[in-house]
């Protein structure tokens, strides 16, 4: 009887001793050792790839696409992904998702007729005119979450008309701002050019400051 509860008591007495140690080492070394080569060597994304305007107030992220953008700023994809969180709604939190629609669906097909249209319309110009053969996919359609940061280069370029004329700038002025922001292919094959839409409405503001 007291081999068998000294036996047991040295069971749970080593039993014990590996939970505080795999805790100490999981639950408290591990996490710190990972956060310290994040926050060294990577600091920016390890934080969220935070983006900051002149005052160094941070106003969103370089991974995250923000709406409600007016039309002297440059605007991003369609989110018609997007939902608002129905269980928790003291916070009204934004769910993020994709249409779900197939290519052939009529509702989508309809959508991106609609905003083909708008398009045109909310950028066309005096002095510029856009063809719809111009609109590209990205400018029609939403990502697959609904928060997609970047358009292409081509619908910025279509946009710089616009936003040079509601701002009273030169377009020529607006189109170096693209241009700047133009990120190439990653690694020179993958993908296409892209700008990040807030980056660049950042620096829009900046140089309408500065005007």
């Amino acid at each position: 009887m007291n081999n068998s509860v000294t036996n047991t008591a040295r069971l749970l007495g080593a039993g014990l001793r590996a939970l505080l140690v795999l805790t100490l080492v999981t639950g408290v070394i591990y996490p710190l050792v990972v956060t310290g080569i994040a926050q060294g060597l990577f600091n920016g994304k390890a934080n969220g790839s935070e983006i900051k305007d002149d005052t160094g107030k941070v106003v969103g992220s370089s991974l995250i696409g923000q709406q409600g953008y007016g039309l002297d700023y440059f605007q991003p994809r369609p989110a018609n992904g997007l939902g608002e969180n129905s269980v928790n709604t003291q916070y009204k939190l934004i769910l993020s998702g994709a249409t779900n629609r197939s290519a052939d669906n009529p509702e989508l097909i309809k959508w991106v007729k609609e905003a083909k249209a708008k398009v045109v319309k909310d950028n066309s110009t005096a002095d510029y005119k856009v063809d719809p053969a111009q609109v590209p996919a990205d400018a029609v359609t939403s990502s697959a979450s609904g928060l997609d940061p970047n358009i292409s280069q081509q619908y910025a370029d279509i946009q710089a008309h616009r936003v040079a004329e509601k701002n009273g700038l030169p377009v020529a002025q607006v189109q170096k701002l693209v241009d700047e922001h133009t990120e190439g292919r990653t690694l020179g094959f993958m993908g296409e050019p892209r700008v990040n839409v807030l980056e660049l409405n950042i620096a829009l503001k900046g140089l309408l400051a500065k005007s």
